[in-house]
Order: structure tokens, then C-alpha cells, then sequence
């Protein structure tokens, strides 16, 4: 979920590549080591920015509790806010919630006055499948703690189950699919259950080039007003999107039966 605020996050030179900054709030009680916590928060951050070659990497605040979500303003300093569900040593939990964050802050956090907001949702899904898939090899030979090997099939087994909940029926394409749910999907843009279903579909592409997560960059960069159809907002971010992430942004938007 996201609540939005106003600013972009800047496209400037000179960090490709780099991780955010985490910032884990002391004054929350954690109930875990908060410097494992870091590390776990920062290295679900890494499977997203590592594939990211433009953008000054934010700083992220982050609280254990009362989210998930990203919170409409900045800090003092212009951090983002992020606020979790979860505590003690959930790390999959952790990475499941922070990755889908984390896909919102590449975004911008932009207030979206349309009304597919839905399809930002479901790339943050996607994001989290994304990174608890990555995270789970990453952690067999460099976890982010000693001894976080053991934990990798656990990030596997969460990505499974939550995978599980969001299968197309059989024989139905993802175009099928959008034509039937597309005014529940409006009404509602954070609807985990139908969120899950375009994130699945769309997750082979981002695991098969996951440079193609830096085009979220450009996603929310031209507003558009509520009466935009879902065509207008794929046509604005592939006109705003670098050549390169371009043929990306047109073949989703074949998967959803659009030109």
C-alpha cells in the first residue's frame, strides 16, 4: 500500500547500482537485533537497486509496525517512511513487505489522481515474488548475518505459498482476466488477492531481464487525470521511459489485450 506525496525521487548521476540507505527506527521495539535487521532490510533493497543504473539511491526510514505501507510525506531530510507489519526474526516476512515498499520508492511515490493505481500495486507484488525468489539463492552462499544460509528455503517456501494464491484460471489469458476484473481492480487498487494474479503473470518478465525493474522510474512521471483509461497510462510511461525499456513497457501492454 502507499499513501502519496509530493516529489519524485531524482534522476541523478553517479550512484548506479547502489543500495538505499536503511535506516531502522530506534525508538520501535523490534524485538530482534536491529542491525539484522538492517542487513536483511538492506539486502532486499539490493535485489531491486542492483539492477537500477540511473537515480541517486534514497534513504529509507523504517518502523516495524503500523503497515505496511509508505507514508505520504518525507522526513526531515527527505528520507522515505516506510512502515512494516512484522517484528522479531521474520525474515521472509520482512523481505515479502519491504521489497513491495521498496518497488513503490522506485516509482516515486507519486500521487496517481487515475485510477489504475492497481497496476502499480501489482508491480510491488511482483517485486516482493521477485525478491524473496532472488533472495533465497542470494542467501545460500552470501546471507546478510552469519549462519542466514539455513534460512534460504524459508524465503523459497513463503514465495511458493504466496504464489499459490494467485493462478490464472486455466485456459485464461491475462487479457481475458483484466477484461472481467478491470472495474474491481479500479474500485480497489490494494485487492492483495486480484493484485497477486497480474503480479504472476508478469514476474518471468522482470526475472528474465530484472534491469527491467529501473523502468519503474518513469512510471508515475506524467499525471494524468482520473478519466485516463488503463491504454493512457501505459502509453505515458512508455513515451517517458528510456528507448531502452521501452519494448518492455509494449509488451505489457499486449498482455493485457492493449495496443
Amino acid at each position: 500500500m502507499i499513501r502519496p506525496f509530493l516529489g519524485m525521487l531524482l534522476l541523478l548521476p553517479g550512484a548506479a547500482g547502489d543500495p538505499p540507505e536503511i535506516r531502522v527506527e530506534k525508538s520501535a521495539e523490534w524485538k530482534a537485533d536491529r542491525g539484522t535487521v538492517k542487513r536483511v532490510l538492506s539486502a532486499a533493497a539490493g535485489e531491486l537497486w542492483k539492477h537500477v543504473s540511473e537515480g541517486k539511491p534514497p534513504v529509507i526510514q523504517v518502523w516495524p509496525k503500523g503497515g505496511p505501507i509508505l507514508l505520504y510525506r518525507r522526513g526531515p531530510a527527505g528520507e522515505f517512511l516506510v512502515k512494516l507489519d512484522t517484528g522479531e526474526s521474520y525474515w521472509a516476512q520482512y523481505t515479502y513487505q519491504f521489497a513491495h515498499e521498496c518497488a513503490h520508492v522506485l516509482a516515486g511515490g507519486a500521487p496517481a489522481k487515475h485510477r489504475h493505481k492497481w497496476f502499480e500495486e501489482s508491480l510491488c507484488e511482483a517485486a516482493s515474488l521477485f525478491v524473496l525468489r532472488r533472495s533465497a539463492e542470494t542467501w545460500k552462499t552470501s546471507p546478510p548475518y552469519p549462519g542466514g544460509e539455513s534460512f534460504a528455503p524459508a524465503l523459497r517456501n513463503y514465495a511458493d505459498d504466496r504464489m499459490k494464491k494467485g493462478l490464472l484460471p486455466e485456459g485464461k489469458t491475462l487479457a481475458a482476466w483484466y477484461a472481467e476484473n478491470r472495474e474491481a481492480l479500479e474500485a480497489k487498487a490494494d485487492d492483495r488477492a486480484r493484485n497477486q494474479v497480474p503480479a504472476q503473470e508478469l514476474l518471468p518478465l522482470l526475472e528474465k531481464e530484472p534491469e527491467r525493474w529501473e523502468s519503474l522510474l518513469w512510471l508515475n512521471a506524467e499525471p494524468l487525470p482520473a478519466e485516463a483509461p488503463f491504454a493512457r497510462v501505459l502509453e505515458a510511461w512508455k513515451a517517458r521511459c528510456p528507448e531502452r525499456h521501452r519494448a518492455f513497457v509494449g509488451e505489457l501492454a499486449l498482455r493485457f489485450g492493449l495496443e
